[in-house]
């Protein structure tokens, strides 16, 4: 009798553990919902010197005396550019100690063939004998790109943007050596072959330096 009793006991507890085991059910019988798909995430855009002061900080994590040589926007689905923003700015700094160079690279795009978001860099490479005359102090970059655009408007811009509203536009920043300039380019158009048009900017004053068809 002690063994049966003992059996009966084991039975009832396996059939309690057994119940409470079982999924809770929503309230009043309804299914659960599927999770909606989560929508997807929007490009973040950047002038020209929200992505500038960071790039010279990791440049000069790789090398103390790296210096800019030129700076560049990248066109693609994320923007037209006319604003003076784009979701990925590509800057090219060198060592001359090293008589070496590297691109640093900020991303806010989400697109699949863009760079990944947030700052990447290349390999180190070495560099070509006019890169030194090209080099210029950070400090001397003092108009923005969205400033840049501003000036274009001023001074020719509008007839494009007439005639095409999503006219693309990318954005140079380079030294003049001649002129002792740091100049922004600004290109109407996907690149310098296909372009409808350009002008000049001081990226010292904003002023308007020149323009070309």
């Amino acid at each position: 009798m002690k063994v049966l009793g003992l059996s009966v006991v084991v039975l009832v507890v396996i059939t309690l553990v057994g119940c409470s085991s079982q999924p809770a059910q929503p309230a009043g019988g309804a299914q659960p919902q599927a999770a909606a798909p989560a929508a997807p995430k929007e490009p973040t855009l950047y002038t020209a010197k929200q992505c500038f002061s960071s790039m010279v900080s990791l440049a000069q994590r790789w090398q103390p005396d790296a210096t800019p040589f030129h700076l560049e926007s990248d066109f693609n689905a994320d923007a037209t550019g006319q604003d003076g923003k784009a979701s990925v700015w590509r800057g090219f700094f060198a060592s001359r100690g090293r008589a070496t160079m590297r691109t640093f690279i900020c991303s806010g795009s989400r697109l699949a063939d863009a760079p990944p978001n947030g700052f990447t860099d290349t390999a180190e490479v070495g560099y070509g004998g006019n890169v030194p005359a090209l080099m210029f102090l950070p400090s001397y970059f003092l108009v923005d790109s969205d400033k840049a655009w501003a000036a274009t408007l001023e001074h020719g811009a509008k007839p494009l943007l007439e005639k095409d509203a999503k006219q693309p536009v990318i954005y140079l920043l380079d030294w003049d050596p001649k002129k002792k300039e740091l100049v922004w380019t600004v290109i109407f158009g996907k690149s310098q072959s296909e372009r409808q048009g350009l002008a000049l900017i001081s990226a010292r004053t904003g002023s308007f330096i020149g323009g070309a068809e």
